[in-house]
C-alpha cells in the first residue's frame, strides 16, 4: 500500500523562503548599505564644496563689474553689492560642509575661521577687493579654504 501524500501540505513546503534565505538577504542588503553610506555623505560633501567655490566666483565676478562699471574703485564693504539688486540680489552663503553652517556673513579685513566670507576693504593693502572663504579648514582635496 502507498503512502496517500497531504498535496496542502507539500506545497506549504515549497513556497516561501526559509530563516536562512531571508537572513542572507537582510546580510547583503546591510552590507551594501554600510558601502553606500558612506559614499552618499561624501558626494554630498563634494556638492557643499563645489556649491561654495561657485558662489565665490560668482562673487569675484560681480567684484570685477562693480571695479569695472565704477571706473577703479572697489566697495568698501561686499553689502554694497546688493544695495538696489544691480549687482547681486543677496549675498551666496558659503558652504563649508563640517566645519561651519552655511552663512553669508562677511568679516573684515583678515580671516577669522567663523564661516561666510573675507573681504579684504583696506586700501592700502595689496589685497584689496580680494575675497575669500572665511575657513582654514581643508576640503576634500586637502586643499585649505583660503587658498580658493
Amino acid at each position: 500500500m502507498e503512502p496517500i501524500m497531504d498535496k496542502n501540505r507539500s506545497r506549504a513546503r515549497t513556497e516561501g523562503f526559509t530563516l536562512i534565505e531571508l537572513m542572507i538577504v537582510v546580510s547583503i542588503i546591510a552590507i551594501l548599505a554600510a558601502i553606500a553610506v558612506p559614499k552618499f555623505a561624501n558626494v554630498l560633501r563634494k556638492a557643499n564644496e563645489g556649491s561654495s567655490k561657485g558662489s565665490l566666483g560668482a562673487i569675484r565676478s560681480t567684484l570685477s563689474i562693480y571695479y569695472g562699471e565704477t571706473e577703479g574703485q572697489f566697495p568698501a564693504d561686499l553689502e554694497s553689492l546688493t544695495i538696489g539688486g544691480k549687482f547681486l540680489q543677496t549675498l551666496p552663503q558659503a558652504k563649508i560642509p563640517d566645519y561651519h553652517e552655511p552663512l553669508s556673513t562677511v568679516a573684515y579685513p583678515a580671516v577669522t575661521d567663523g564661516g561666510g566670507w573675507v573681504y579684504n576693504n583696506v586700501m592700502a593693502d595689496a589685497n584689496f577687493g580680494v575675497v575669500l572663504v572665511n575657513c582654514t579648514h581643508t576640503d576634500t582635496r586637502g586643499s585649505v579654504w583660503t587658498a580658493y
